[in-house]
């Protein structure tokens, strides 16, 4: 059975290395130097592109065949797979250390690293926050939302709005993003009640491009594509601070929101409104026949979602000091999605691994600018063929009865 299965996999990488060469051969072989008036005959790129691809194919047929071997293996033990990581950072006695020297580290970071290396990881961790209230909406509820950028753009719009015609400070202003935040969550959900699937993806991207729109072209309101410029950074008793000074106030705020997020997003995880998102993904129609009301978890979702990204607004803008619509477009909808299916929905610790990957690694593979976008973009792909559940597998809460009892 194994010699037949190899057999078939170097035939199927055959047929594959020389369907490449082939679709490929003008490319790859032909070189036309119109200024001489010449052609070459590059047969040995052909070899090497026939090699290479025969390699390549072996390669990926032999992790399919693993993973499926994997999968297999797990129906027939007849448990829920998880990964030993995930095992392995719920221990106790390793994950407790490992938190404690994590916030530690995170604590002197700005002391020891550059004001550049502080600038990126203020970066990361917004996009941590970002990732956990997109989470609610897709990873716990279900609700699959393609303009989540634009509760980050209300954000950010209403601090630098607030601070260039009122002079509100960061801290005034902070509280107020997060109301309207919700208020514009609320606003999407009431709409698209009853829609489900495609067409709420459909829904909250045409809220999200309208967003855009009309930030780009309401030159009155908004300055249009122009942005609004000189921003407040956040201050404390009105005392100014250098940029130097400013990058690691913005940085300890980030943390304290982040160690905030991720404490209320793991306690509603695990709250009768949590597992009523958990039982909304799972079976709408079933949901509702256990007496749960759809209406209010399904807004709560989009209110809280919402609430997280519009604070997170207010942090970008006052961290960049400079906002326009070019901020808020569709990809960064996509960047926050990919954040929580990479890093496996409905797991927090998954959603931060997940954000700091996408974030962290594109900026320090700038050294191989030429080639970054296409290695993330395959490892992207390999993550998702292998590990379709994400880096970390949320981990059901299991329930135990207790049959022998009188």
């Amino acid at each position: 059975m194994a010699a037949a299965n190899i057999a078939t996999n170097l035939k199927k990488s055959a047929i594959a290395a020389l369907w490449l060469a082939f679709l490929t051969l003008p490319i790859i072989v032909i070189r036309v130097d119109t200024v001489e008036k010449t052609v070459t005959w590059r047969w040995m790129h052909l070899v090497y592109m026939l090699a290479g691809s025969f390699v390549l194919a072996i390669a990926w047929h032999f992790m399919m065949d693993r993973r499926d071997r994997g999968v297999a293996a797990h129906k027939d033990e007849g448990a829920e797979s998880q990964s030993k990581l995930a095992r392995w950072l719920e221990n106790p006695a390793v994950a407790r250390p490992l938190m404690a020297l994590g916030l530690l580290v995170a604590v002197v970071f700005p002391h020891v690293f550059s004001m550049y290396q502080t600038n990126i990881l203020i970066s990361a961790l917004i996009y941590v926050v970002l990732g956990l209230g997109l989470n609610i909406t897709v990873g716990l509820a279900g609700l699959l939302d393609l303009g989540y950028v634009a509760f980050y753009a209300v954000g950010a719009y209403a601090y630098a709005l607030l601070n260039h015609h009122f002079q509100l400070g960061f801290w005034t202003v902070l509280p107020l993003g997060a109301i309207l935040g919700a208020f514009f969550g609320i606003l999407l959900g009431f709409p698209v009640l009853r829609l489900r699937g495609d067409y709420l993806a459909i829904v909250t991207l045409g809220f999200g491009q309208i967003v855009r729109l009309v930030l780009e072209n309401w030159n009155a309101f908004s300055q249009g594509p122009s942005g609004i410029s000189n921003i407040a950074r956040p201050g404390l008793f009105g005392v100014s601070y250098t940029v130097d000074q400013a990058t690691t106030y913005i940085y300890y705020i980030m943390l304290a929101l982040v160690i905030l997020t991720i404490f209320v997003t793991a306690r509603l995880k695990d709250s009768r409104i949590g597992r009523a998102w958990l039982a909304l993904r799972e079976d709408e129609i079933a949901c509702q026949a256990m007496g749960i009301d759809n209406t209010r978890a399904k807004l709560m979702a989009f209110a809280l979602g919402a609430t997280l990204a519009s604070l997170m607004g207010v942090v970008f803008a006052a961290k960049t000091t400079f906002i326009n619509p070019a901020s808020f477009t569709f990809m960064e909808s996509a960047m926050i999605l990919a954040i929580v299916v990479l890093g496996g929905m409905g797991s927090v610790l998954g959603v931060m691994l997940g954000a700091f990957l996408l974030i962290l690694l594109p900026e320090y593979m700038r050294a191989f600018s030429e080639y970054r976008m296409l290695i993330f973009g395959a490892t992207m792909i390999l993550v998702m063929v292998f590990r379709p559940q994400g880096l970390i597998r949320a981990k059901r809460k299991v329930y135990k009865i207790n049959t022998e009892a009188a």
